[in-house]
């Protein structure tokens, strides 16, 4: 059934040298005959149309067509279809030849015999016209009603562009018809079909033939019945009128018209038109399925933070536009690192243990040490517009540049990061301070001079914890005051950059980080995602790698795109890595996280609670994987005392029974199938005393004015 070019007379002959012939003339007839009735009340003529057509830039440019991307999981599972437009462009061999016979014969059944004009179809509206002495029949040609749809296509979201495209003006016919002719001197009449399919809007946010075959009918183009494709020709005319949703018995009106076309021009037996004439619509319809509110097992908000990747890393596009452009344009295969399978558990952990209809929300990264590959990113409440249901597309795993909020405090699990920078310069793990019950701030050196004491006092959670202690007792206990004095022998500057080589140079607001004391003790707010990356340093003894989210990226033509790098660079020694590791091993064994067991599986990790219970947190890894989870108001300020959180009523929420529970149920299942290290596993990891050499240590900012 597909449609064959025949000879044609010799008035379609004369259409096709149409150039040659004078084209500049019929133009001015065909515009005011057809397409403007009183263009002569506005002085036009013949000749001023001509002048029009000749002056027109001969070069005809057709735009890659938006459609939708696809982004998948590291095990090839779709994760979301995004787009624009939902557009899948098809080939010729795609498409069943019923639906490009029966667009053909509604809509210009003589395309394959006439030029880019039909003279036939010119000289019978201008006839019609005069008839009725209105523009009541028009003589656009297919390849004509394309360079239209080419128009709109790149007109976008551009409302003023759009209404230029499809403005009945002089201009714009003259301008379709010398496009259409120069796009019939270029490609074949099987190939302009082929663009027309793809490009033509049906209805309910389906662009091109195959969308429309699968929210119509639940089905490829290349499957479509008789019935089914005359009714997908039918609705290009006015996809509203026609609308089999809304408007059935119209839908089946003008699908019976295409169907009595096909037989008057003998493309179909009268056998078949009396059987499909007899069918009903038999719509099978769904609704546009876009963007991440579709993704499964939560995994909407590590989509939204696909998508900010793509539109704000430069290695997608030097400006903010070429990005966007990227984006929009779609047709992209975007293969990220999240794993299905710790994605599934994360999210299991933080919804089972904290419901969406609790006054706190909880939130769970997942990283890879040593690799910086994000393979799970969940949260309580679920990805959507609704309110009413609970529903945020507020990513409180990131920073708010990506889709996040301003971050929360991570109390005490900021404090590995000062034993880091102590071990780094020189200070060992047996040093002892008073660390008494409670202190006034010290005096601190800073990148530019002195933090001075304002009379600030710290003071320790318990009333018994009162020194001497040594590095590993305070953290185990993570004890105030001790890391306050280490502070003072440390620095600030230290401690700050050993922050900015683990990632973090601003807080999650985008703020500066100021050098103070307090940030000690976990005051500035950071968001889960980081904390994450920063314990996947220590478990990869000091190597750390920027989190990443996207491993390829294939475009719509095929070619593999560049996609962001981790940048791994050594933040540490191993020493002082393992140092830390053995620092946090006594926080689990026999410290505020005893509580807490990977069924003998060995593990460190860091308990943090703030100031008026505003957050609690738990961060800690094996050698294989690290997770942070934070537990708290999304807002920041709710206090977690006599509150009910996933059904169990709690008088003060800590960092070992608030997020400790859903950071053991989580690592649990995900690190299930891997081997069981019961000894100090960090040493037994490959030595590395340097980055490979393709990946240049990276200098931290420049520290700011001390606060």
């Amino acid at each position: 059934m597909a449609p064959q070019r025949p000879v044609g007379s010799a008035l379609d002959k004369a259409g096709l040298g149409i150039k040659l012939l004078g084209i500049s003339v019929l133009a001015g007839v065909l515009v005011a005959g057809v397409a403007l009735p009183a263009v002569g009340a506005l002085g036009l003529t013949a000749k001023d149309t001509a002048d029009s057509f000749d002056n027109m830039p001969a070069d005809f440019k057709t735009p890659a067509l938006s459609q939708a991307s696809l982004i998948y999981d590291n095990q090839g599972g779709l994760i979301a279809k995004v787009y624009d437009r939902d557009r899948t462009i098809l080939t010729q061999e795609q498409m069943a030849p019923v639906i490009r016979q029966a667009q053909v014969d509604i809509e210009d059944n003589r395309f394959y015999e006439h030029g880019a004009v039909d003279l036939k179809g010119v000289l019978r509206a201008v006839t019609k016209n005069a008839e009725s002495g209105s523009a009541s029949q028009g003589a656009s040609t297919l390849t004509q009603q394309y360079v239209k749809n080419v128009f709109v296509e790149q007109a976008g979201d551009d409302q003023q562009a759009f209404l230029d495209a499809t403005r009945k003006s002089l201009g714009r016919k003259v301008q379709e018809l010398k496009y259409a002719i120069k796009l019939e001197e270029e490609l074949s009449k099987d190939q302009i079909l082929t663009n027309y399919l793809n490009i033509t809007f049906y209805g309910h946010q389906a662009y091109g033939i195959e969308a429309a075959s699968n929210r119509y009918f639940s089905k490829s183009a290349k499957d479509l019945t008789l019935p089914e494709a005359a009714m997908l020709a039918g609705l290009v005319q006015n996809p509203s009128a026609y609308d089999p949703v809304l408007h059935p018995k119209a839908a089946q009106a003008r699908r019976d018209t295409v169907i009595n076309k096909m037989l008057e021009y003998k493309h179909i037996s009268p056998d078949q038109a009396k059987e499909a004439l007899a069918a009903p619509l038999g719509i099978k319809y769904q609704e546009p399925q876009n963007g991440c509110i579709t993704a499964q097992s939560g995994m909407g908000f590590f989509c939204d933070y696909v998508r900010h990747v793509v539109k704000q890393d430069p290695v997608f596009g030097k400006t903010a536009a070429d990005r966007q452009k990227l984006w929009s344009q779609g047709g992209l295969k975007i293969y990220t690192t999240i794993d299905p399978d710790k994605q599934a558990a994360a999210y299991h952990a933080v919804t089972t243990k904290v419901y969406p209809t609790d006054p706190v929300s909880a939130a769970i990264s997942m990283v890879k040490p040593g690799t910086g590959e994000i393979v799970a990113m969940a949260q309580t409440r679920p990805y959507g517009l609704d309110a009413g249901k609970n529903q945020t597309v507020l990513n409180l795993n990131v920073d708010a540049v990506m889709g996040g909020g301003n971050g929360f405090a991570p109390g005490s699990t900021f404090k590995p990061i000062l034993a880091a920078a102590a071990l780094e310069n020189g200070i060992p793990i047996t040093q002892t301070y008073p660390a008494e019950n409670k202190i006034p701030y010290p005096s601190m050196s800073t990148c530019d001079g002195t933090w001075r004491a304002t009379g600030d006092t710290v003071q320790n959670e318990s009333a018994s914890e009162v020194g001497p202690y040594d590095m590993n007792t305070a953290m185990a206990k993570s004890v105030n005051t001790y890391f306050v004095e280490l502070g003072k022998d440390v620095g600030l500057c230290p401690m700050r950059k050993m922050t900015n080589s683990l990632g973090i140079t601003t807080r999650a607001s985008g703020a500066t980080i100021p050098e103070v004391p307090s940030a000690i003790l976990g005051t500035l707010e950071v968001s889960p995602l980081k904390m994450a990356a920063v314990y996947a340093t220590f478990a990869a003894r000091g190597l750390h790698c920027d989190p990443i989210a996207i491993s390829s990226v294939v475009s719509a033509e095929g070619k593999k795109l560049a996609v962001p790098k981790a940048n791994c660079t050594q933040a540490m020694s191993e020493s002082t890595a393992d140092g830390v590791n053995t620092l946090l091993r006594s926080v689990t064994e026999k410290g505020t996280a005893a509580g807490i067991s990977l069924d003998g599986r060995a593990f460190a990790g860091k308990t943090g609670t703030t100031d008026n219970r505003y957050a609690a947190w738990f961060d800690g890894y094996t050698p294989e994987l690290a997770a942070a989870v934070w537990l708290g108001g999304p807002s920041g300020n709710f206090s977690m005392r006599n509150v009910t959180i996933g059904g169990i009523r709690r008088g003060a929420v800590y960092g070992a029974d608030g997020p400790g529970p859903i950071w053991q149920a989580a690592m649990r299942e995900a690190v299930k199938d891997l081997p069981a290290l019961r000894s100090r596993p960090w040493t037994s990891r490959p030595r590395r005393t340097r980055p490979p050499p393709t990946r240049p240590r990276r200098r931290p900012p420049p520290a700011p004015t001390a606060a």
